[in-house]
Protein backbone atom coordinates (compact mmCIF):
# COMPACT_ATOMS: atom_id res chain seq x y z
CA UNK A 1 0.00 0.00 0.00
CA UNK A 2 1.02 3.15 -0.97
CA UNK A 3 4.96 1.86 -1.65
CA UNK A 4 6.06 5.13 -3.47
CA UNK A 5 4.69 7.53 -1.30
CA UNK A 6 6.52 5.46 1.63
CA UNK A 7 9.79 5.52 -0.41
CA UNK A 8 9.12 9.37 -1.05
CA UNK A 9 8.72 9.74 3.16
CA UNK A 10 11.42 7.51 4.02
CA UNK A 11 13.81 9.55 1.89
CA UNK A 12 12.49 12.75 3.35
CA UNK A 13 12.75 11.52 6.87
CA UNK A 14 17.00 10.53 6.03
CA UNK A 15 17.19 14.19 4.92
CA UNK A 16 17.10 15.51 9.21
CA UNK A 17 20.11 13.39 9.97
CA UNK A 18 21.71 14.72 6.85
CA UNK A 19 20.61 18.27 7.54
CA UNK A 20 21.54 18.00 11.13
CA UNK A 21 18.59 18.47 11.93
CA UNK A 22 17.54 15.48 14.60
CA UNK A 23 19.31 14.00 17.20
CA UNK A 24 18.62 10.39 18.04
CA UNK A 25 15.40 9.95 16.90
CA UNK A 26 13.90 13.46 17.97
CA UNK A 27 11.86 13.86 14.75
CA UNK A 28 9.79 12.59 12.07
CA UNK A 29 8.01 13.19 8.52
CA UNK A 30 5.27 12.51 7.39
CA UNK A 31 3.56 12.81 3.71
CA UNK A 32 -0.70 12.18 2.77
CA UNK A 33 -2.31 11.27 -0.58
CA UNK A 34 -5.38 13.44 -0.53
CA UNK A 35 -7.02 10.74 -3.06
CA UNK A 36 -6.68 7.90 -0.30
CA UNK A 37 -7.36 9.69 3.01
CA UNK A 38 -4.10 8.29 3.67
CA UNK A 39 -0.73 9.52 5.03
CA UNK A 40 2.58 8.02 5.40
CA UNK A 41 4.92 8.41 8.64
CA UNK A 42 7.62 7.22 10.26
CA UNK A 43 7.84 4.77 13.12
CA UNK A 44 8.25 5.52 16.82
CA UNK A 45 11.70 5.70 18.02
CA UNK A 46 13.23 4.12 15.29
CA UNK A 47 17.15 4.99 15.03
CA UNK A 48 17.50 6.54 11.24
CA UNK A 49 20.09 4.03 10.15
CA UNK A 50 17.83 1.43 10.75
CA UNK A 51 14.90 2.75 9.18
CA UNK A 52 13.55 0.96 5.59
CA UNK A 53 10.86 2.55 2.96
CA UNK A 54 9.15 -0.45 4.41
CA UNK A 55 8.88 0.50 8.03
CA UNK A 56 6.89 3.49 7.22
CA UNK A 57 3.12 3.21 9.09
CA UNK A 58 0.21 4.15 7.15
CA UNK A 59 -2.45 5.74 9.27
CA UNK A 60 -5.67 6.96 8.04
CA UNK A 61 -7.36 11.14 8.95
CA UNK A 62 -8.86 9.70 12.18
CA UNK A 63 -5.44 8.38 13.28
CA UNK A 64 -5.79 5.03 12.85
CA UNK A 65 -2.95 2.86 11.83
CA UNK A 66 -3.88 1.15 8.57
CA UNK A 67 -0.53 -0.52 7.60
CA UNK A 68 2.49 -1.05 8.98
CA UNK A 69 4.60 -3.56 11.80
CA UNK A 70 5.82 -0.39 13.78
CA UNK A 71 3.36 1.70 16.20
CA UNK A 72 3.82 5.12 13.85
CA UNK A 73 5.16 8.38 15.32
CA UNK A 74 4.10 9.59 18.85
CA UNK A 75 2.93 12.99 17.13
CA UNK A 76 1.05 11.21 14.41
CA UNK A 77 -2.28 12.57 15.99
CA UNK A 78 -0.64 16.10 15.58
CA UNK A 79 0.40 15.38 11.97
CA UNK A 80 -3.64 13.83 11.87
CA UNK A 81 -4.80 17.49 12.87
CA UNK A 82 -2.86 19.12 10.45
CA UNK A 83 -3.76 17.34 8.06
CA UNK A 84 -7.59 17.79 8.44
CA UNK A 85 -7.18 21.51 8.93
CA UNK A 86 -4.72 22.62 6.38
CA UNK A 87 -6.38 20.96 3.44
CA UNK A 88 -3.39 22.47 0.93
CA UNK A 89 -0.29 20.49 2.57
CA UNK A 90 1.20 17.41 1.53
CA UNK A 91 3.80 16.70 4.05
CA UNK A 92 4.58 18.02 7.71
CA UNK A 93 8.42 17.60 9.52
CA UNK A 94 8.78 17.82 13.65
CA UNK A 95 12.08 18.19 14.93
CA UNK A 96 14.04 19.57 18.13
CA UNK A 97 16.69 21.42 15.80
CA UNK A 98 18.75 23.54 18.05
CA UNK A 99 18.15 27.00 16.54
CA UNK A 100 14.79 26.95 16.14
CA UNK A 101 13.78 24.79 19.54
CA UNK A 102 16.14 27.17 21.40
CA UNK A 103 13.43 30.09 20.20
CA UNK A 104 10.63 27.96 21.16
CA UNK A 105 12.12 27.24 24.28
CA UNK A 106 12.79 31.05 25.12
CA UNK A 107 8.52 31.31 24.38
CA UNK A 108 9.71 33.75 21.25
CA UNK A 109 8.77 33.95 17.68
CA UNK A 110 11.34 34.29 15.39
CA UNK A 111 11.07 37.94 13.74
CA UNK A 112 12.09 38.60 10.16
CA UNK A 113 15.06 40.81 10.21
CA UNK A 114 16.09 40.14 6.46
CA UNK A 115 15.74 39.31 3.30
CA UNK A 116 16.53 35.37 4.08
CA UNK A 117 13.89 34.60 5.90
CA UNK A 118 11.38 37.02 4.10
CA UNK A 119 12.44 34.66 0.46
CA UNK A 120 10.77 31.83 2.33
CA UNK A 121 8.43 32.63 5.32
CA UNK A 122 6.36 35.89 5.33
CA UNK A 123 6.63 37.77 8.33
CA UNK A 124 7.14 36.11 11.42
CA UNK A 125 7.79 32.84 12.25
CA UNK A 126 4.42 32.22 15.79
CA UNK A 127 5.55 30.50 19.01
CA UNK A 128 2.39 29.50 19.86
CA UNK A 129 1.34 29.47 23.91
CA UNK A 130 2.18 26.00 26.26
CA UNK A 131 -0.81 23.83 26.79
CA UNK A 132 -3.20 23.63 29.85
CA UNK A 133 -2.53 21.32 32.44
CA UNK A 134 -6.16 19.66 31.09
CA UNK A 135 -5.34 20.13 27.35
CA UNK A 136 -1.95 18.15 28.14
CA UNK A 137 -3.65 15.33 30.32
CA UNK A 138 -6.37 14.52 27.76
CA UNK A 139 -4.80 14.65 24.38
CA UNK A 140 -1.53 16.23 24.33
CA UNK A 141 -0.42 15.39 20.82
CA UNK A 142 -4.23 16.25 19.19
CA UNK A 143 -4.35 19.16 21.31
CA UNK A 144 -0.82 20.64 19.99
CA UNK A 145 -2.26 20.13 16.40
CA UNK A 146 -5.48 21.82 17.58
CA UNK A 147 -3.00 24.79 18.95
CA UNK A 148 -1.13 25.32 16.29
CA UNK A 149 -4.17 25.18 13.56
CA UNK A 150 -6.31 27.55 16.15
CA UNK A 151 -2.97 30.13 15.79
CA UNK A 152 -3.41 30.26 11.83
CA UNK A 153 -6.64 30.95 11.86
CA UNK A 154 -6.35 34.82 13.21
CA UNK A 155 -6.42 37.09 10.30
CA UNK A 156 -3.50 37.54 8.47
CA UNK A 157 -1.74 34.40 9.08
CA UNK A 158 -1.77 32.27 6.61
CA UNK A 159 -0.39 28.59 6.55
CA UNK A 160 0.84 28.11 3.26
CA UNK A 161 2.95 31.90 3.35
CA UNK A 162 4.16 30.91 6.36
CA UNK A 163 4.76 27.17 6.56
CA UNK A 164 6.48 27.12 9.86
CA UNK A 165 5.28 27.33 13.73
CA UNK A 166 7.10 27.05 16.69
CA UNK A 167 5.51 24.89 19.88
CA UNK A 168 6.50 27.17 23.16
CA UNK A 169 8.93 24.87 25.49
CA UNK A 170 8.65 22.26 22.96
CA UNK A 171 9.88 22.76 19.33
CA UNK A 172 9.46 23.44 15.49
CA UNK A 173 6.98 22.46 13.03
CA UNK A 174 7.10 22.64 9.16
CA UNK A 175 4.85 21.74 6.31
CA UNK A 176 4.67 21.89 2.58
CA UNK A 177 3.15 20.60 -0.33
CA UNK A 178 4.82 17.18 0.18
CA UNK A 179 7.67 15.69 2.39
CA UNK A 180 10.45 16.90 0.30
CA UNK A 181 9.07 20.82 0.67
CA UNK A 182 8.52 20.06 4.14
CA UNK A 183 11.98 19.17 5.01
CA UNK A 184 13.44 21.90 2.75
CA UNK A 185 10.98 24.42 5.36
CA UNK A 186 12.78 22.65 8.37
CA UNK A 187 16.10 23.60 6.80
CA UNK A 188 15.39 27.30 6.13
CA UNK A 189 14.01 27.60 9.76
CA UNK A 190 16.70 26.33 11.78
CA UNK A 191 19.18 28.86 9.32
CA UNK A 192 16.75 31.82 9.99
CA UNK A 193 16.15 30.69 13.74
CA UNK A 194 20.22 30.73 13.68
CA UNK A 195 20.91 34.22 12.03
CA UNK A 196 18.01 35.75 14.02
CA UNK A 197 19.74 34.87 17.20
CA UNK A 198 23.32 35.78 16.01
CA UNK A 199 21.60 38.73 15.11
CA UNK A 200 20.13 39.69 18.23
CA UNK A 201 23.68 39.25 19.94
CA UNK A 202 25.17 41.58 17.55
CA UNK A 203 22.47 44.06 17.57
CA UNK A 204 20.47 43.92 20.43
CA UNK A 205 18.12 46.79 19.43
CA UNK A 206 17.40 45.11 15.69
CA UNK A 207 14.52 45.79 14.79
CA UNK A 208 12.18 43.87 11.71
CA UNK A 209 13.22 44.30 8.39
CA UNK A 210 10.92 47.19 6.68
CA UNK A 211 7.84 45.97 5.55
CA UNK A 212 8.28 46.92 1.86
CA UNK A 213 11.63 45.18 1.60
CA UNK A 214 10.05 41.84 3.32
CA UNK A 215 6.72 42.26 0.69
CA UNK A 216 9.26 42.41 -2.55
CA UNK A 217 11.51 39.33 -1.05
CA UNK A 218 8.42 36.91 -0.48
CA UNK A 219 6.45 37.83 -3.48
CA UNK A 220 9.10 37.74 -6.34
CA UNK A 221 9.20 34.68 -5.16
CA UNK A 222 5.88 33.29 -5.05
CA UNK A 223 2.36 34.35 -5.93
CA UNK A 224 1.01 34.95 -9.29
CA UNK A 225 3.52 37.93 -10.21
CA UNK A 226 6.50 35.62 -8.91
CA UNK A 227 9.62 36.20 -11.20
CA UNK A 228 12.48 34.16 -8.97
CA UNK A 229 13.75 31.38 -10.97
CA UNK A 230 13.35 29.47 -13.81
CA UNK A 231 9.33 29.05 -15.93
CA UNK A 232 7.93 25.90 -15.12
CA UNK A 233 11.03 24.74 -12.20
Amino acid sequence: MLEELKKEVYEANMLLPKYQLVTFTWGNVSGIDREKGLFVIKPSGVDYDKLRPEDMVVVDLNGNKVEGDYNPSSDTETHVVLYNRFPKIGGIVHTHSPWATSWAQAGRGIPCYGTTHADYLYGEVPCVRNLTEKEINDAYEKNTGVLIADEFERPGLDYIATPAVLCKNHGPFTWGKDAHEAVHNAVVLEEVAKMAARCELINPKVQPAPQELQDKHYFRKHGANAYYGQPGK
